[in-house]
């Protein structure tokens, strides 16, 4: 194990000991306890541009930027300002307000897919929600999803998933009903070949095909050339819908998400993280004859107290305002590039075997010796290498996600200097590991 003598960390093993017995696990959310790359949590005291700082006061350059929101840098200081105007205003309405419309028009100008947008709470309730309209309006039950991909914790989805479930070793969880699984069907991502076996063998009962367009939920996994557009054919093939899941991926990897990044249209997205600048927000939209299933428009019931909260609102506003700004995301590709090749490259000059990549502010590492194309191949990866690398490099000030399992994250608030000092950590840690 890496140690470096200079690293204390005493309040944050003292607050999360202390968490244990308030929290289940001391967390939150699984995935931030730690559990697979050894020792405690760090617990945060204050984020700022591309950093973290503990409660020990330690120093870190983030690259889990709280799991993808954080696209323009932690705390902009225009978000910030325009939160700070809302504020003022009200926390919350439960009525109509003017903010929803200008967000909602700035989705559907983006993302080629939607016609129309339904605010919610989280990336789960997005998918859950568009999980009920799919089979609302195809009249179907059973869908597709793929091994490792991750969409929310919602029961029909918590089949073979990724994120904290792939992170903790749980290929299902306790809790859910076989009745409630046993319409969801899975294939290996990336195999066209098992999602047209699946509608043989299903005639005319799947409502639809949901999947992450760039699996970031299996550790960083891109789509291989034709797999998006093939399961654009086979959907309309079988009257069934396609879904991109862009919680992640939207806005991200693109303005218009992975859709416009590969040129391929689903019916349906949903998304969340970036759109929300940092606060709770999810969002599911798409064709607007689709969409008009949604109540109070049609039958298909949807609410939420919360739902286009106006901070949440104003937050998303003033992010997709300053991502629209010319040259934003060929610096995101720029920064995200260097980082992900001067990691693997240092990697195999070290004598690991990697592989790894990037999409504009989104990429990933994998210590393994062949392609990693789906959720299988990733778990062939070694995961104590991961391990041990991600504690050699949070005693250097780096902060990675905790899990082989999640693609990490740049923002615009990275510098050159964040990337060289990123790589000569990784340099010495990769010597010695």
């Amino acid at each position: 194990m890496v140690t470096t003598t200079s690293f204390n960390t005493t309040k944050s093993e003292e607050i999360f000991t202390a968490a244990q017995k308030l929290m289940p696990g001391g967390v939150s959310s699984p995935v931030r306890a730690f559990k697979s790359v050894g020792g405690q949590p760090i617990v945060f005291d204050r984020v700022e541009g591309a950093y973290a700082w503990d409660v020990d006061g330690n120093k870190y350059i983030d690259y889990v930027g709280t799991w993808g929101p954080a696209i323009c840098g932690h705390a902009h200081p225009e978000v910030i300002k325009a939160l700070q105007a809302a504020l003022v205003k009200g926390t919350s309405f439960g009525a109509p307000c003017v903010l929803e419309n200008v967000l909602a028009e700035m989705v559907i100008e983006a993302v080629p897919s939607i016609d129309m947008v339904r605010f919610v709470n989280s990336g789960t309730e997005a998918c859950m929600s568009i999980l009920r309209l799919m089979r609302a309006f195809t009249g179907r039950e059973n869908i597709i999803k793929f091994e490792g991909c991750y969409h929310g914790h919602a029961d029909m989805f918590l089949v073979k998933a990724g994120s904290g479930v792939a992170t903790l070793g749980l290929p299902d969880s306790p809790g859910v009903p076989k009745s409630t699984t046993k319409s969801t069907l899975n294939a290996p991502y990336n195999d066209l070949e098992a999602v047209k076996a699946l509608f043989a063998a299903n005639p005319d009962s799947i409502a639809g095909v949901i999947l992450e367009p760039v699996v970031g939920n299996s550790g960083f996994i891109t789509p291989d050339a034709g797999f998006l557009e093939g399961l654009r054919e086979i959907t309309k093939e079988n009257g069934a819908l396609l879904v991109f899941d862009e919680v992640m991926t939207g806005f991200r990897i693109s303005y218009g998400g992975a859709q416009a990044k590969f040129g391929v249209t689903p019916d349906l997205t949903t998304l969340g993280k970036v759109i929300g600048g940092g606060l709770p927000v999810g969002a599911y939209g798409g064709r607007a004859d689709i969409m008009s299933m949604v109540a109070p428009a049609g039958p298909m019931y949807q609410a939420g107290t919360l739902s286009g909260n106006p901070l949440a609102m104003t937050a998303g506003i003033k992010t997709l305002e300053l991502l629209k700004k010319p040259g934003t995301y060929e610096q995101l590709d720029r920064v995200t590039k260097k980082l992900a090749d001067g990691l693997r490259n240092i990697a195999q000059e070290a004598g690991h075997d990697v592989v790894g990549g990037q999409i504009s502010a989104m990429f990933g590492m994998f210590f393994a010796n062949s392609p990693v194309h789906n959720y299988d191949d990733a778990k062939k990866s070694d995961l104590q290498k991961f391990s041990r690398f991600h504690r050699g490099m949070l005693e250097r000030g780096i902060y990675l996600a905790p899990s082989q399992f999640e693609a990490g994250f740049t923002s615009l608030a990275h510098t050159e200097e964040d990337i060289e000092q990123t790589l000569v950590a990784a340099k010495e840690v990769l010597s010695i590991i």
